[in-house]
């Protein structure tokens, strides 16, 4: 068996974030959201892999050295020209061939075990797929919606208009080698995408399909506000590396506070903030906010807003909001 990442999204519902970064490798608490999922599948002691794209490949360099792991890179630049999940699969198989196959998304955070996740796949021999009661009929309609019968999976519909149950997939499924190497029929005609529709046609075909429902926690990062809240559950302990702080500001654990950052005048850290390198803070209150490398901050209130790397901001009041790369706002002086 062979793990695969998948990690050639360009991530467009975060956008202007994520048109320089991948999401996999935006920071929650003190680890990227790819060191997560690569930790966990490394202890499964069989090969894994990243797939991604041409444009963000030089992003993952770093991490799959770190970690001992191999890129497979779809020669893809821009969102238009992109494989889709089943597409990038698909090329993935070019290089690596046929086998057994457990695929992640590689921007999801789990509570799930794939150690016992794998045992079910062992047990039943078939296709399987993670589900997660999300409890939110409104919310399930964003994702494939899981109809069960016991284990097995007797429908699966990718984003309906009404949602049959709460049960979603969390898109991490383990593929039999006869199953998998369907995606090149598949591809003939279906949507490239996602997953869920693959799945769906596998159903339609008479394939049989399990599921393993896990609780616990489960974050796809689509949002901003799905990733704030990964970031309050990850965020346990204070990480505050060497950083200059005036005797007259107050830090509010939980938060990240990366080195070279300095948190000037009355300023208030916290809680639930990540502040990224070589930033500037004076006299601003950040909480449930992420704030990237090299920004400046002064005079301003920030809450549940990201801001990008190198922007400037002053004299505002900022809530809800998302913050390009080298923006600069201001009002007054």
């Amino acid at each position: 068996m062979k793990a695969l990442i998948m990690a050639g999204g360009y991530a467009t519902r975060l956008w202007p974030i994520t048109k320089s970064k991948p999401k996999p490798l935006l920071p929650v608490g003190n680890k990227v959201i790819l060191e997560y999922i690569l930790e966990k599948a490394l202890d499964l002691n069989i090969p894994v892999y990243i797939s991604t794209n041409k444009f963000f490949e030089e992003d993952f360099k770093n991490y799959a050295e770190k970690y001992g792991v191999e890129l497979i890179v779809e020669e893809t630049y821009k969102e238009e020209e992109k494989l889709g999940t089943i597409g990038a699969i698909r090329n993935a198989l070019e290089t690596l061939g046929l086998d057994d196959y457990l695929i992640i998304a590689g921007d999801n955070l789990f509570s799930l075990s794939l150690r016992d996740f794998l045992e079910k796949f062992k047990e039943v021999g078939k296709t399987l797929t993670a589900v997660y009661d999300i409890g939110d009929p409104e919310l399930a309609k964003r994702y494939g919606v899981v109809i069960l019968e016991g284990d097995r999976v007797v429908s699966f519909e990718e984003k309906p208009p009404v949602a049959k149950s709460t049960l979603v997939s969390t898109g991490i499924y383990a593929f039999p080698s006869e199953v998998i190497r369907l995606v090149y029929e598949y591809l003939e005609n279906g949507n490239k995408d996602a997953p869920g529709y693959f799945l769906q046609w596998l159903i339609e075909r008479g394939e049989e399909i399990y599921a393993y429902r896990f609780s616990g926690y489960w974050y796809d990062i689509g949002s901003a506000d799905s990733y704030l809240e990964a970031l309050k559950e990850f965020l346990k302990d204070s990480i505050i590396e060497e950083i200059q702080i005036s005797p007259y500001a107050k830090i509010i654990p939980p938060v990240v506070i990366k080195r070279g950052t300095k948190i000037l005048g009355r300023s208030i850290i916290g809680p639930y903030a990540y502040i990224g390198e070589e930033c500037i803070i004076e006299n601003s209150d950040i909480s449930d906010s992420i704030i990237f490398d090299k920004t400046i901050i002064r005079n301003s209130t920030i809450w549940r807003s990201i801001i990008d790397e190198k922007c400037e901001i002053r004299n505002l009041e900022l809530r809800k909001s998302l913050v390009g790369g080298h923006a600069k706002i201001q009002r007054g002086d």
